[in-house]
């Protein structure tokens, strides 16, 4: 995985690539990535999930 960083409008986002030819990055800012965090738990267990809803 390669992992960068860029700004949209003035705000830092980072961006999660498959490869480095990935040309549909997955990228969000400060305010998602702690969302993120603070929901890791549930993240990861909806990740881990073989059950397709």
């Amino acid at each position: 995985m390669v992992v960068e960083f860029d700004e949209f409008k003035g705000n830092k986002m980072i961006v999660l690539k498959r490869d480095p030819e990935d040309r549909f990055p997955f990228r969000f800012g400060k305010n998602k990535a702690k969302l993120l965090v603070e929901n890791f738990e549930a993240v990861k267990k909806f990740a881990e999930d073989d059950a397709e809803e």
